[in-house]
């Protein structure tokens, strides 16, 4: 008689540490939503970001993931943290700023110079139907591909190398995006987008430079530039130094 009981007291105390353990995962997804909808709300929505699909999109990927646990709870907070090798994940508002400025429609093929934690890739990826990206630290780059497959993301091709030269082999692209800051811009990337409607967006400036973020847009085979903010980014290595 005393062997049942003992068992089930054994199944009520797992089946009490599981409820537990599923409530606490709860809590801690609620808490996260609350913080990304914090985020959407008072960090972009209420200054100029206005795309509705990059707003979604902000509010769908979950930006926690892609930084190390013991700075998870600032993830949502407006400043960048720090990814190891010296790289960072830019501050929510100008991951949006960026992504707004590519005017990006849905069907685009993008190129990203700079993969880093993986975030801003993934907020492409919620918007676009095809992204490469290349990142030159191949210990980020591995990093990055594990967690974004792991999150279910399939419309991500990577690179390990230098940007500077861009990804050749898949051009042209509708878009390109710099997450790094190289003294100019690089002519291979130039190249390598469409000649009409192709469009670059790229902070610009030496490290010891005041850096401006760049919109270029390519019309009818003519290059276009125009100023947008003034920004801090980490630089571009390789081929640019």
């Amino acid at each position: 008689m005393r062997k049942p009981l003992v068992f089930i007291l054994l199944v009520f105390i797992i089946f009490l540490l599981i409820v537990i353990y599923e409530h606490d995962k709860i809590d801690e997804i609620d808490d996260y939503v609350e913080k990304r909808q914090s985020m959407v709300l008072n960090q972009l929505h209420s200054r100029d970001i206005i795309d509705s699909k990059v707003l979604q999109a902000m509010l769908t990927v979950p930006r926690h993931k892609f930084v190390d646990e013991h700075i998870r709870e600032s993830a949502y907070n407006d400043y960048p943290l720090s990814i190891g090798e010296g790289q960072t994940i830019s501050q929510p508002y100008i991951v949006a700023l960026m992504t707004q400025l590519l005017e990006l429609k849905g069907n685009e093929k993008v190129l990203e110079i700079g993969t880093g934690s993986g975030y801003q890739a993934a907020v492409l990826a919620e918007i676009v139907k095809e992204v490469y990206t290349i990142e030159i630290y191949e210990s980020l780059s591995k990093k990055s591909e594990k967690l974004l497959n792991g999150l279910g993301y399939r419309n991500i091709k990577f690179k390990v190398g230098d940007g500077y030269h861009g990804w050749e082999e898949h051009a042209p692209y509708d878009a390109i995006i710099v997450t790094c800051a190289p003294d100019h811009v690089p002519p291979p990337l130039l190249q390598q987008i469409k000649d009409n409607g192709g469009r670059i967006v790229i902070p610009v400036g030496g490290i010891w430079m005041v850096q401006t973020l760049m919109k270029i847009e390519k019309i009818e085979g003519q290059i276009k530039s125009k100023g947008i903010i003034g920004v801090r980014f980490v630089p571009m290595i390789g081929h640019s130094r």
